[in-house]
């Protein structure tokens, strides 16, 4: 007989829990190892661009030119800090700002060569650390790996590979 505490009860009413505790282990030790790697991946740039910072670049390099309140909500900020913050990046080189041509009161975010370059060594990097990891996986477990993280990706909203291809990426 399962006894439910008030944190259990809590969890049902919000919608959450609706897996189980062995689940949620497994994708908190997934993300460390990722973690990991996306460390690794990012420690030569460090002194170029933040974590926070990246994730910007990531989605401009996946959804193309934003106007900014579409970029701060892909990125999960408030508009008006987000603005400071897309300041800095623009000062460094790694984003641009631009007035959009069919409203002069919204403004366009883009990816510069500089930002991609960034992006693009960043991505590099990951791309060959995740490798090394599945390669001492057999084709069985490749297979389970992909649906997970396809599945994963999806239900975090990234848009698949194919997805930013299509886009040009």
């Amino acid at each position: 007989m399962k006894t439910t505490t008030a944190s259990d009860a809590a969890s049902e009413d919000s919608g959450i829990g609706h897996h189980s505790d062995a689940v949620l282990d497994s994708a908190l030790t997934a993300s460390r190892a990722l973690l990991g790697v996306i460390a690794r991946s990012l420690a030569p740039v460090m002194d170029t661009v933040t974590l926070p910072q990246f994730r910007v670049l990531v989605v401009l390099s996946n959804f193309g030119s934003l106007r900014m309140g579409q970029l701060a909500l892909h990125v999960g900020a408030n508009q008006s800090s987000f603005s400071r913050f897309a300041d800095r990046m623009v000062a460094a080189g790694l984003i641009s700002r631009s007035t959009s041509p069919d409203n002069r009161r919204e403004v366009i975010i883009s990816l510069t060569d500089d930002g991609a370059r960034v992006y693009d060594e960043v991505t590099d990097a990951r791309r060959k650390e995740i490798s090394l990891v599945l390669e001492k996986l057999s084709g069985a477990e490749l297979d389970t790996v992909r649906a997970g993280f396809d599945v994963f990706a999806r239900a975090a909203g990234e848009p698949s590979a194919d997805a930013t291809l299509i886009l040009g990426i």
